[in-house]
């Protein structure tokens, strides 16, 4: 372990295949495949397929949350607490497999900080919300990949691919042609502006310490820990800001119960098991996904328009994600 030959698995490899990790045994926690790069290739394509669905169900959070007939900051409590009986049971299996770890304390500094990024993120992006337009909101907060991107390059040490740098201009003019001609600047949106770029630095510090948590913790202890740590912060935030706490029908209650279990237990889980096993900056780029599934769950449900341009936006974000997805030739077969 100590002269690592590791090289992430990551969509963007040249063809002598220095993606995977040439540790000779197995990591306990990291999924890493030890000699057998099939494996290798299986478990960063298992791990995309995650990362999409995550990020799919994260982009329901919005569809949710309208419907919850609750304010924003507690439905951004409602949305972590409600998950953390089944972000338990999870960690609770992954504990048991690695031999104990203090379920209900978090030690690890990356995963208390997780929780507090994400906590941030959750906030600015509702304070985004009430103060500038919806669309700026979205396209701003969707500049996270940029960030981590960089940070991914600058403190992580990821090597950063013309894959990924092309995969991620194509992203971004495919979520600018989503958002059509609604982006605008007023002097008065500013500060929801600037709220909305806060929550992409949240958002982009969230993956930089995910992932190296994930390096040593099993996905089920990173995401219950961090969410403990999210909701006793986001606890503190809805009461200070004297919404009702509760939701006004069973209705709202159900759908409250639908955001925490499929946007956060779902969504964010999945997105910690794939960081566990796919570089930060590409998996950042997945996160384009939640902007579509947005989109198309308020088209389909919510009546909101579409038109050729923001369905072509959608196409080219899906396609530039298929095109630079973990390969199945990059790596030579023994």
């Amino acid at each position: 372990m100590q002269d690592r030959c590791r090289r992430q698995l990551t969509p963007d490899a040249g063809p002598r295949g220095k993606e995977f990790d040439c540790d000779k045994k197995a990591g306990p926690l990291t999924g890493q495949t030890g000699d057998n790069p099939r494996q290798a290739i299986d478990a960063g394509r298992f791990a995309f397929t995650a990362l999409a669905l995550g990020a799919t169900a994260m982009g329901a959070s919005p569809l949710f949350l309208r419907l919850a007939e609750i304010g924003p900051f507690a439905g951004a409590f409602w949305r972590v607490a409600l998950a953390l009986p089944v972000l338990y049971f999870w960690a609770r299996l992954d504990d048991r497999q690695h031999q104990g770890f203090g379920l209900m304390l978090p030690r690890d500094r990356l995963v208390v900080a997780a929780g507090i990024f994400f906590a941030g993120d959750l906030v600015f992006w509702h304070l985004a919300i009430l103060n500038t337009t919806v669309a700026n909101a979205t396209f701003l907060a969707a500049l996270a990949p940029v960030a981590v991107v960089i940070g991914a390059w600058a403190l992580l040490g990821e090597a950063i691919g013309q894959r990924t740098i092309v995969s991620m201009a194509l992203s971004l003019a495919g979520a600018a042609m989503l958002l059509g001609s609604s982006y605008s600047f007023r002097p008065e949106n500013l500060p929801g502006d600037i709220s909305g770029l806060v929550t992409a630095c949240f958002f982009g510090a969230y993956f930089l310490v995910v992932r190296p948590a994930r390096l040593r913790l099993p996905a089920g202890v990173v995401i219950f820990q961090s969410s403990l740590v999210t909701a006793a912060i986001l606890l503190v935030i809805a009461i200070v800001s004297a919404e009702p706490m509760l939701p006004a029908s069973l209705k709202g209650a159900a759908f409250l119960l639908t955001l925490g279990l499929v946007s956060h237990a779902g969504g964010q889980g999945l997105l910690a098991f794939a960081l566990g096993h796919l570089p930060a900056g590409f998996s950042s780029l997945v996160i384009f996904l939640e902007g579509v599934a947005a989109a198309l769950l308020g088209w389909l449900f919510l009546g909101e328009g579409l038109g050729i341009l923001q369905f072509a936006g959608c196409a080219l974000i899906v396609a530039s994600l298929f095109w630079t997805r973990p390969r199945k030739t990059p790596i030579p077969m023994p």
